[in-house]
């Protein structure tokens, strides 16, 4: 765990960057015209995934020296696992086709990147506009938890209860890892999650999300960049299973890992 101290003015939040190097270098370009510092960044983790550029993309969030925390790809990679560690189900799409990009990004990210990887914190507490903010993953319980905006109450109430256990009373808690912003109240707690910026947010849109934490409270904005040259990038890594294409249409090829209420199916039967 590592406690940040008290931030202030606005803080940039954001996560997976997922080795999407056009939308790193955006969300960059964003904070700058922002005047918030890279000591006003965090990122939750998972810096490569299903992109074309994962060492570049390191090497970007390193050189700029945003804070991050450690996301289930950066345990893996430091540990020299197999598999991104996300605990998907076996045969499912995002088990089937993890496959491909995480042997991607196993060939490109380097030693020195993994002992980076090795030293990142999996929990951060700050203090803003006086407030207690604690940043994970996914879960303190489980750093790859995938919970949603429709997920029990009950699960929130672990988790917070297991980063209350470590660090003490919190009033929010910033998240990543699902890919899909949010913001849901519990128990007197607001849960935040952050979105990412490497894949749009599974709404037919190719704008990817990021947050400002202000004294007002948080506030999510839309991340445009160069999804063409993103996905040009993937088609010459050669990755090119379906998370290519979803970084043009928005929408995942993935659909089996969010809970049914929040696939497409679902969302047109609703809105019809």
């Amino acid at each position: 765990m590592l406690d940040l101290g008290v931030l202030h003015g606005d803080v940039l939040l954001f996560g997976g960057p997922y080795s999407n190097l056009q939308a790193t270098e955006a969300v960059l370009t964003e904070a700058a015209k922002r005047g918030i510092p890279a000591q006003r960044m965090i990122c939750t983790g998972d810096v490569t995934a299903y992109c074309g550029q994962p060492r570049e993309t390191v090497a970007t969030i390193r050189e700029a020296g945003i804070l991050t925390v450690a996301g289930n790809c950066e345990t893996q990679l430091a540990a020299g696992a197999m598999d991104c560690g996300c605990g998907f189900e076996e045969g499912t799409t995002c088990d089937l086709l993890s496959v491909g990009w995480f042997a991607h990004v196993d060939r490109q990210v380097g030693a020195q990147d993994r002992q980076w990887m090795a030293t990142l914190p999996t929990m951060v507490v700050f203090r803003h506009a006086g407030r207690t903010v604690a940043v994970v993953h996914g879960g303190a319980t489980d750093i790859a938890r995938f919970l949603w905006d429709v997920s029990p109450e009950s699960e929130f109430v672990e988790e917070i209860a297991a980063i209350t256990a470590r660090v003490g009373p919190v009033d929010m808690v910033v998240a990543g890892h699902c890919g899909i912003p949010f913001v849901r109240q519990v128990a007197g707690v607001t849960w935040v999650n952050a979105g990412v910026i490497g894949m749009p947010p599974h709404d037919g849109s190719q704008g990817t999300r990021f947050a400002i934490l202000s004294e007002a409270g948080v506030e999510f904005h839309v991340l445009c960049y160069d999804a063409l040259k993103a996905y040009a990038e993937m088609q010459k890594a050669g990755l090119i299973q379906g998370y290519d294409q979803a970084l043009l249409s928005g929408y995942w090829p993935s659909e089996d890992v969010l809970p049914p209420s929040l696939r497409l199916a679902s969302l047109s039967r609703a809105s019809g």
